[in-house]
Order: C-alpha cells, then structure tokens, then sequence
C-alpha cells in the first residue's frame, strides 16, 4: 500500500512539472514557470526510486495506471474540467492493471 503512496507523490510531481511547461508554452505564462517545473520532475524521479518492487521497468510499468488516475485528479482539481465517465472507466482499468504488475505473485 506505501507503493502506492509513493506512486500517487510521484505521479502529482511529475504532473505539476510537465504542467510548468505547459502553462508557459500553450497558456502563456512566464518562462519562470519552468523552474519550479524542474524541481518537481526531479522530485518525481526520487520518488519513483522509493517503491518497494525489485525491478525499475517493473515500478515504471504500474506506474503508468496510477500516473493516469491522477492525471485525471489534476484535470478536475486544477483544470476544472470534470472527467467523464470513459476517463473514470479508462482510468479503472488502468489502476487494475497497475495492481496486478505491483502485487502480482512472482516466482523467485
């Protein structure tokens, strides 16, 4: 379950990242928006060291259904755009896929 934490932290560092350039490149805001920016990508990549699975590609791939479910997460508490019900199914799916890889059995 702390994996998923650490997902969730890593997932709104790299989002609000990602997000300084795009607020400077399609929303017009300064350039120093970007500097935060890079603070947080950097964070995000710390925090994504810290789940508890033997193998990077492995961490990377869960990663994607939680990166996804918040993804929509910042396009309703940010952007303020509801997300519909294919980004809550799409959304599900994901997150169950990520489940799946994260805490699947594995033979040693």
């Amino acid at each position: 379950m702390r994996s998923f934490l650490w997902y969730f932290l890593a997932a709104l560092a790299e989002i609000a990242g990602c997000f300084s350039f795009w607020a400077w490149l399609r929303l017009g805001k300064s350039a120093a928006w970007t500097a935060p920016g890079m603070v947080s990508l950097v964070l995000f990549a710390l925090m994504l060291t810290r789940i508890d699975a033997a193998w990077a590609g492995r961490a990377y791939a869960a990663y994607g259904g939680v990166y996804i479910a918040t993804s929509l997460l910042w396009l309703w508490g940010v952007e303020r755009q509801l997300p519909d019900r294919w980004d809550l199914l799409g959304a599900a799916v994901c997150l169950a896929g990520a489940a799946i890889i994260l805490l699947g059995p594995r033979h040693q």
